[in-house]
């Protein structure tokens, strides 16, 4: 069983683009910009924009974070958009979800531009990766790109099954797995709640991606021999065995399924870290201008 290390590839690849940044610079280029806007005070979100923060200042970009309270109105976030939209010195734009009910995502993720839309969100993104064209993909699977062909996983002619259909991993997951690509070139099975007969489907995957919320959800008797595992999920749970009083556990119960495996990502230290590292180079590529 060989550990897809996500926390030691993500440092890795912060390291390649801190030099790309340098190169940059000393080339008359700009330096990378990334904004960032944050709505109420969730834990959760503040840690991943915090984080995404410190990346920033890690490989030499500059960064903004906008934040807003809970019960900001739609208008006032769209007009907030539309200001970073119009800022010529600022490369990439993020909304971190999830957003307050009041408030629609997908108009929000459509007020972005998508040369600054740098998650890989919005609608004309998604439509160029549909289409193998160059565009930002979405940061956690093009993260789980970067972490299978780094190992140099082979994917040529596997059956790939991804569990959950979501649109910030699934789905888009699905269709990278199946194009005529390095990773892909996968027979594609893509499963979700209404999926029937799941465990046997599961169990003829050579590569499993899971990506469901459901803490410990796959079991050894779900996978057969020899599988890679990728588990997307995250979920924290009170325990006694810390010193905060909380866990993280993935999708996957990983010491149930780890001796099945052949390759395995860990939770936390998994595919998480390579979301914040993909998110970094797609904000490169906005400040070199390389796709629009």
């Amino acid at each position: 069983m060989i550990l897809l290390d996500g926390k030691k590839t993500a440092n890795d690849i912060k390291e390649e683009i801190a030099i790309e940044v340098v190169n940059l610079l000393s080339d008359g280029g700009k330096k990378p910009h990334l904004a960032a806007i944050l709505v109420g005070n969730d834990g959760a979100s503040e840690t991943y924009v915090n984080a995404k923060v410190k990346a920033c200042e890690k490989v030499g970009f500059d960064s903004t974070l906008v934040r807003f309270n809970i019960d900001v109105s739609e208008d006032k976030l769209l007009a907030e958009i539309e200001k970073i939209n119009r800022n010529s010195s600022i490369d990439g734009l993020i909304v971190q979800l999830p957003l307050p009910k009041h408030i629609n995502e997908m108009k929000v993720t459509e007020a972005i531009l998508p040369e600054k839309d740098v998650d890989g969100f919005h609608p004309a993104n998604i439509g160029r990766m549909a289409l193998n064209l160059p565009t930002y993909l979405p940061a956690t699977p093009a993260g789980i790109l970067e972490l299978l062909q780094r190992y140099e996983v082979e994917t040529l002619g596997k059956h790939c099954v991804v569990i959950g259909r979501s649109h910030i991993v699934g789905s888009p997951m699905s269709i990278l797995m199946a194009r005529n690509n390095y990773p892909g070139n996968c027979t594609v099975t893509l499963t979700h709640s209404r999926t029937k007969n799941l465990n046997e489907i599961t169990k003829t995957a050579d590569i499993l991606i899971v990506a469901l919320g459901k803490a410990e959800f796959v079991t050894t008797d779900m996978v057969k021999q020899g599988v890679t595992i990728i588990d997307v999920g995250i979920t924290r749970v009170k325990s006694d065995k810390t010193k905060s009083g909380w866990k993280l556990l993935g999708d996957v119960d990983f010491e149930d399924v780890k001796n099945k495996c052949s390759y395995i990502t860990p939770v936390p230290g998994g595919v998480g870290p390579m979301t914040i590292a993909i998110l970094l180079k797609n904000t490169l590529l906005s400040a070199k201008r390389v796709i629009y």
